[in-house]
């Protein structure tokens, strides 16, 4: 159950990974959008050129359990249209006045979070955040832009004395992802899901029986696959101008809702290290 449905993010976000039938289907449906829920199954099928059998699973590809209730989405999130024109993610422009970056940057990462939320499944943060308490250990697993976020999860989760570590480089990730066992959680943060370095370290920890949870983009990647947990994130990058602002917008966005969700469990527990870290910085900051 995502926590704020919207079909046609989700649409938007898995048609480059869905099969060349689906998404035939998917194409139409994003390009006709106010007819759509006047179609039967049969007249979406014809007019796809595909069949009702290609049409309907479709529909359970994107959570459906049957085209009844995938129409009945699809005319709920028509109804938010209006607003979903006005408020598109805007690209970097040469010559730009620092007033429209400041407005489209920061409209492009509330909508980044926004988007996440009718992607991301509450059952699958509920499951997450148990795993997390009962690890012995919990390492993340990132690249790049991604890896970046690995390390503010780390600072995160210490700050409530959690034994847990980032690993940012192949090297690294491959070292670390062989000493895990069924009692650690490997947290594997990639937007794509494909990136080499994160399979490879992904399938020696599946093997070592550590849980894993992916925090990835909203498609059929070979890491949501594998995953025992998916946090699916929505951050269309609009091209390669814009670099991985918007998915390490949401990938931060979901770290902090697992630290709050673990903390907030384990208030009793952890309110002392949060005690004891906030003093220690704001003695030094007194000090200086």
């Amino acid at each position: 159950m995502a926590i704020n449905d919207n079909i046609l993010i989700k649409i938007r976000d898995m048609k480059e990974s869905l099969t060349p039938v689906e998404k035939l289907v998917a194409e139409y449906v994003l390009e006709n959008l106010e007819e759509i829920p006047h179609l039967s199954i049969k007249s979406l099928a014809q007019l796809t050129k595909t069949s009702d059998a290609s049409v309907l699973r479709f529909c359970k590809t994107m959570g459906y359990k049957g085209y009844r209730n995938f129409i009945v989405s699809i005319s709920a999130s028509i109804g938010s249209m209006d607003d979903e024109q006005k408020d598109q993610y805007t690209d970097i422009q040469p010559g730009d006045d620092l007033s429209i970056i400041i407005s489209n940057i920061s409209r492009n990462n509330s909508k980044s979070i926004e988007d996440t939320l009718s992607v991301i499944d509450k059952n699958e943060i509920a499951r997450a955040v148990k795993v997390l308490r009962e690890s012995s250990r919990i390492v993340f697993f990132g690249i790049g832009a991604s890896g970046l976020v690995c390390i503010d999860a780390e600072q995160k989760f210490s700050r409530i004395n959690k034994m847990c570590h980032s690993y940012t480089d192949g090297h690294s990730q491959l070292t670390n992802a062989t000493l895990l066992d069924k009692s650690d959680v490997a947290i594997f943060i990639s937007n794509s899901g494909s990136t080499i370095e994160i399979i490879e370290s992904l399938d020696i920890v599946k093997k070592n029986g550590a849980t894993v949870i992916a925090i990835t983009k909203y498609n059929k990647s070979e890491l949501a696959e594998k995953a025992d947990i998916v946090l699916s994130i929505s951050t269309p990058e609009v091209t390669i101008r814009s670099g991985a602002m918007g998915s390490r917008i949401a990938m931060l966005t979901v770290i902090d809702i697992l630290f709050a969700g673990v903390a907030s469990a384990e208030y009793k527990k952890v309110k002392k290290y949060l005690s004891k870290t906030h003093d220690i910085i704001a003695s030094i900051k007194h000090r200086k």
